[in-house]
């Protein structure tokens, strides 16, 4: 079904998958922070990758103050989304990638309405996210789950205040 998924938190149980999916259909820029390594899908980028998520085992309450979630659609790992506590409170910071065969689907929306419930079960009261004016997939989720937009400095603020309904489109 177009726009169905779960979220599961990032384990050793789903990491390859979530690694596989992420060598397969995206750039490494796209999905971890930068690597001083040779380019492209390397070993040492995959370990700095499997590194990068089991650093955030601890979910919001661990060193990172960062949940990561392996974005799931029809049984199969597709993509990632992750919150990270901000400095104020109640306030977390999300960001999201999905595999390129599982964009255009709804699958986005999907999965940032489902962390939005899930931010909002954990206490918070404020999603934001960054993105860029030409991330044209992005700022479609971004408006779908109800995100206020504004620019600043060339990039694109969303907040998305969990007191209200989240939309369901």
């Amino acid at each position: 079904m177009t726009g169905a998924v779960r979220l599961e938190p990032v384990d050793e149980r789903n990491l390859e998958p979530l690694l596989s999916v992420a060598a397969a259909e995206a750039e490494p820029e796209d999905v971890m922070p930068p690597v001083d390594a040779p380019a492209g899908w390397s070993l040492a980028r995959r370990d700095a990758f499997r590194e990068f998520h089991r650093a955030s085992f601890g979910g919001l309450a661990g060193p990172t103050r960062t949940a990561m979630y392996a974005v799931v659609s029809g049984g199969e790992v597709v993509g990632m989304v992750r919150m990270a506590r901000c400095d104020e409170p109640g306030v977390v910071e999300t960001g999201m990638w999905l595999g390129r065969s599982a964009r255009g689907r709804g699958l986005g929306a999907a999965a940032l309405r489902e962390l939005l419930h899930a931010a909002a079960a954990a206490g918070m009261h404020t999603v934001v996210a960054d993105t860029t004016p030409d991330n044209v997939g992005a700022l479609s989720v971004l408006r779908r789950c109800g995100a206020e937009l504004r620019e600043e400095n060339g990039k694109i603020r969303a907040r998305m205040c969990l007191d209200s309904a989240i939309p369901i489109r």
